[in-house]
């Protein structure tokens, strides 16, 4: 058709820990997705492949984009970059490791090197039955060795000792080479991944442990976005965890303005962050504040500090919680941390049929495709008129389904967000007491509850957990003027 039904699978050495949704028909697919790893401090890279989804056979792999560890701690603020996919070789695409002892005991002139190869595990599959039949291959001056084959496995135990007589000057410069492969009867072996010895170092201090299996170096030509490109942003966060008491002053310094509501709070720690803390910053300071919070049992009054602070700067009560302030930003993530499971029963069912009808919605008439309408006229088409009433009436449909659920749900909203919007209730009235301004204590509250909760959910479900998979472009649209 000359599209493809791209999605991502994210590697972190060789383990899968994500994949995106699959976007359908599409060159230039968005997924807009976010993961959080935790990852071993010893990472050594990290892999996004793009692959072309397949109702049939095997999907296709259209390439790769990878990051060493190295190449992502160099960039303190991250990576956020267009980068050109690279194509993807099987003997580039290893994984595991082997687990060896290497030796040179002394023995006079005389030196042998003994190569002790005990097992090796989590190798590639490189089967159809989803194993392989490993066996290792062992090479030093110019000469080669090789273990039994072990069928049908990813975690060999080989327990064989391979040795090599060295000569005199040979462990100057000398390398050992051991690579693991997968064989086959019919055809040419697979490749499973190598490693590298220098024998002066061996020859010193005896070798033994579990290495990282390595791909042959890459002689790859640069294709120089032939493939496309893929735009990432990442970014390595290391973080130190130390015992709870010692984290005892700084919670202290910060729920001081929330215990002690009667103190002058210009000069306290929580002011001074809210003033200092920048755009691009905001939603991660906000993040770590309310979870700290929470564990206090003190989310509530921390937003009620937060929103009393913004209400006394805002002169305009049209323009309230518009900005991306700290306190927007807390209450928003506030929500997100107590109310999805709220947002799940609420919301899901409408969802799920939206995507389940594929109904054709359009108000735009530059956008509208008259021969998809419902039914056909006697003119062979739609009218502009017969598909705006249409898909007026499915809107509405929606909307009333998804109003409906969220008026009726009054009782199962979680308690605390209850509270936190009763409180925000109470101090829009104490800053705006006028009869002309009675709306305003609504309106702040809406703007939380339907502008950063509902109609984001409604807009993008995937991003919300209420859907696997990003939704196709003709439901998007209906989502898109359902949020609208």
């Amino acid at each position: 058709s000359g599209s493809s039904d791209p999605y991502c699978v994210v590697k972190v050495d060789n383990e899968v820990v994500a994949r995106t949704a699959t976007v359908w028909k599409s060159l230039n697919p968005f997924w807009g997705e976010e993961y959080t790893l935790r990852l071993p401090r010893g990472f050594r890279s990290l892999t996004v492949y793009v692959l072309d989804e397949d109702t049939i056979g095997q999907d296709d792999v259209i390439g790769k984009v990878s990051l060493s560890h190295q190449q992502i701690s160099a960039e303190p603020r991250g990576v956020d970059s267009w980068l050109s996919l690279a194509p993807v070789n099987p003997d580039e695409e290893v994984q595991g490791e082997i687990h060896l002892e290497l030796c040179v005991p002394e023995q006079g002139h005389q030196q042998v090197l003994h190569c002790h190869l005990i097992e090796a595990r989590d190798l590639a599959p490189r089967d159809p039955s989803g194993t392989s039949d490993p066996f290792a291959r062992v090479s030093c001056c110019g000469h080669t060795l090789e273990t039994a084959v072990i069928k049908k496995t990813r975690f060999p135990h080989w327990d064989e000792v391979l040795e090599f007589e060295l000569r005199e000057g040979e462990l100057a410069e000398a390398v050992l080479s051991v690579e693991v492969w997968d064989w086959d009867i019919v055809g040419k072996n697979d490749f499973l991944g190598r490693v590298e010895f220098p024998l002066n170092t061996v020859s010193r201090d005896p070798t033994k442990g579990w290495f990282q299996l390595l791909p042959f170096p890459s002689t790859t030509e640069d294709h120089r976005g032939q493939l496309g490109a893929l735009r990432l942003t990442v970014r390595l966060v290391e973080d130190t965890v130390l015992p709870p008491h010692y984290y005892q002053p700084l919670i202290q310094l910060l729920t001081e303005p929330v215990l002690c509501p009667d103190k002058p709070h210009d000069s306290i720690a929580l002011a001074i962050l809210e003033e200092v803390t920048s755009g691009e910053s905001r939603q991660d300071v906000a993040t770590k504040l309310v979870k700290i919070f929470l564990g206090q049992g003190l989310a509530v009054p921390l937003l009620d500090y937060l929103t009393t602070r913004e209400l006394a700067r805002t002169t305009d009560p049209n323009t309230l919680f518009r900005s991306n302030s700290l306190a927007s930003k807390s209450m928003e993530q506030f929500m997100k941390v107590v109310g999805l499971p709220y947002l799940h029963e609420v919301l899901k069912p409408v969802v799920n049929r939206i995507f389940e009808e594929k109904k054709y919605v359009e108000l735009d008439p530059g956008k509208m495709e008259l021969s998809r309408g419902r039914r056909i006229s006697f003119k062979g088409s739609l009218s502009e008129v017969q598909v705006r009433d249409s898909s007026l009436e499915l809107l509405k449909g929606y909307l009333g389904d998804i109003v409906d659920a969220i008026v009726g749900s009054v009782e199962k909203c979680p308690l605390p967000m209850r509270v936190a919007f009763q409180q925000l209730c109470r101090r829009v009235e104490e800053r705006f007491p006028l009869a002309q301004h009675e709306e305003v204590r609504y309106f702040s509250i809406s703007g939380f509850l339907f502008l950063r909760f509902f109609a984001p959910a409604v807009l993008t479900p995937k991003l919300f957990g209420l859907r696997e998979q990003h939704a196709d472009p003709r439901t998007g649209r209906t989502l898109l003027l359902l949020a609208k």
